[in-house]
């Protein structure tokens, strides 16, 4: 087992080809992506530069070697402004590092990073079929909300997307009074 020294902010650029490469396994190998083409390097790099113009963190699970062994971040829900207090989030452990607790903790990172962000409701959209994800979204206090039906089309099949939320606890209290 890979120990975690620390989850702390991405680098720039110097994390990018190993999130570039976890990116890129997920759109190859499973439907916890709803893309079909492996990403660029430039690809990549706008990625992540619109995160840094967005103010949306990038947080990355490092061994004791420093290596990337997984990330999460945070992204807008949907684009108008009443959306504001709703951020979607991403997690994304690599292939060798699985099961060991790094999506756990990579999860609890982001939540937290979304309250200091003065977020009021986070929401994940997860492939129905990620039963994985489903359950440690569960097990961190996520309800599920929905579930969308034939939403995408990959490896030769249709593709339902469930939707779970947790209501967040900001630092200011503003909105979940």
């Amino acid at each position: 087992m890979q120990s975690i020294i620390q989850i702390r902010n991405c680098r720039y650029p110097e994390d990018l080809e190993a999130i570039r490469d976890i990116f890129n396994h997920e759109i190859i190998h499973s439907t916890s992506i709803y893309e079909y083409e492996p990403k660029t390097a430039q690809q990549i790099d706008a990625w992540f530069q619109t995160k840094v113009t967005g103010q949306w963190p990038v947080r990355g699970a490092y061994n004791e070697r420093g290596q990337l062994l997984g990330y999460a971040t945070l992204a807008p829900f949907r684009p108008h402004a009443a959306y504001r207090y709703t951020a979607e989030h991403s997690v994304y452990v690599g292939q060798q590092a699985r099961g060991r607790g790094i999506g756990q903790q990579l999860l609890c990172d982001i939540i937290e990073q979304a309250i200091v962000c003065d977020y009021a409701v986070l929401v994940g959209c997860i492939d129905a079929t990620n039963l994985a994800s489903l359950a440690l979204h569960k097990k961190l206090g996520f309800v599920h909300c929905g579930t969308v039906t034939k939403v995408g089309f990959k490896f030769d099949r249709w593709l339902d997307m469930t939707l779970v939320q947790k209501e967040l606890v900001s630092m200011a209290g503003s909105k979940n009074a």
